[in-house]
């Protein structure tokens, strides 16, 4: 595996440049056996994709286990769950290039993979070009308590340019959201973030900041974004299935001064919000909260 220019610049400032040289075998361009047999059973993907204005999106894919084909080692076809609203499918016409994240909850589970795709009517094909597992840090358990369906209520969008107080409740009470990042170089990657409730502070009604946790230090989402700051947040009602995207800006924070605001934070991302897409009914499938992460650093909420 060898890194992009952005990834090693964050892996020398962060002090692991030896480390993640040593960790990058762990990615390759196959789906191992072990890999394939994850994927065949999983419902929940999220994606990364770039539209025509260069904002970068994380969207939600789901569908019944076997909605992610494996067709060889090196392909994938995806027959998601369509979401009409959702800018997936329109980005790939016009940027091919995808990272996807294969999330297990219930089981701590994910699998990372990036590489091109192809949109044939409401299926997609993607070309492996980088595929890995994660570690489980930071992921709640929560089960699927309703399963996908064919028939579901029809999904209702809101398209705004800041966050509505509903939105920014739904914000703070998170555990868990997803972060989608792009630079021509590497290519689209989505990760998965977690804590306890509260670890996303909204700033104001444009702007988030969130701590970064210490994770396998090998920097694909921060070596996007120190290169290009486009990204896209998604955050889940997992107890409802609506979901909201927000698109715009992260800025990477080094300062100690002000990690202090933050148990176990090793960085800050602040985020500038330019676009927000707010999705009722956007999956028929719904999870039952289980546990949180073990190893999520606590925090103090301020009154």
């Amino acid at each position: 595996m060898s890194f992009h220019s952005g990834e090693i610049r964050v892996q020398i400032q962060a002090g692991v440049r030896e480390e993640a040289q040593s960790l990058g075998s762990v990615i390759t361009s196959n789906i191992k056996p072990s890999a394939q047999e994850f994927l065949r059973t999983q419902q929940l993907a999220v994606s990364s994709t770039v539209d025509t204005n260069n904002r970068v999106w994380a969207s939600l894919l789901t569908g019944k286990p076997g909605f992610l084909q494996v067709l060889n080692m090196q392909t994938i076809q995806i027959h998601a769950t369509l979401i009409q609203t959702d800018p997936l499918y329109q980005n790939l016409y016009s940027n091919n290039d995808i990272g996807l994240l294969v999330i297990d909850l219930a089981n701590r589970k994910r699998v990372r993979l990036n590489g091109q795709a192809e949109v044939h009517q409401e299926t997609i094909k993607v070309q492996i070009q980088q595929a890995f597992f994660n570690c489980p840090k930071y992921i709640q358990v929560r089960h699927i308590q309703k399963t996908v369906t064919d028939l579901q209520e029809e999904p209702e969008a809101c398209v705004r340019d800041d966050l509505s107080e509903a939105n920014q409740l739904w914000i703070t009470q998170a555990d868990t959201f997803f972060i989608a990042s792009y630079y021509q170089e590497g290519g689209a990657d989505a990760s998965h973030r977690g804590g306890f409730p509260g670890f996303v502070q909204v700033v104001n009604s444009n702007k988030l900041v969130f701590p970064d946790y210490s994770g396998n230090n090998l920097f694909q989402t921060f070596g996007n974004l120190i290169m290009n700051p486009n990204s896209g947040l998604l955050f889940i009602d997992f107890a409802q299935g609506h979901t909201l995207q927000l698109s715009g800006q992260a800025k990477i924070i080094w300062d100690l001064d002000r990690l202090i605001e933050f148990a176990g934070a090793q960085r800050l991302v602040e985020f500038d919000i330019e676009q927000v897409l707010e999705i009722r009914n956007a999956t028929s499938l719904c999870w039952r909260f289980g546990e949180y992460s073990p190893v999520n650093p606590y925090i103090e909420i301020k009154s």
